[in-house]
């Protein structure tokens, strides 16, 4: 995915009538299906030289033992 439509996603979620999204915790689901909260966003430049993609948006998660436990997830909007 890159940065554009990454922008268009999440502008989608957070246009949406009464605000939910503004509000809610954010986390990425690993291919294992354990969820992590991300602790911060980079933005790194790539050391290739001539390619299309100089840059890269990285998102780093926090590591499980700060984690807090969340109930059962009960449905997707």
């Amino acid at each position: 995915m890159d940065g554009r439509t990454f922008r268009q996603v999440l502008g989608k979620f957070f246009d949406a009538p009464g605000g939910v999204c503004l509000d809610a915790r954010v986390q990425v689901q690993l291919p294992n299906g354990e969820f992590r909260d991300i602790g911060t966003i980079q933005l790194l430049e790539n050391r290739i030289f001539g390619g299309i993609e100089t840059h890269r948006l990285v998102l780093k998660l926090d590591a499980p033992p700060h984690q807090r436990t969340l109930g059962k997830i009960i449905g997707h909007l």
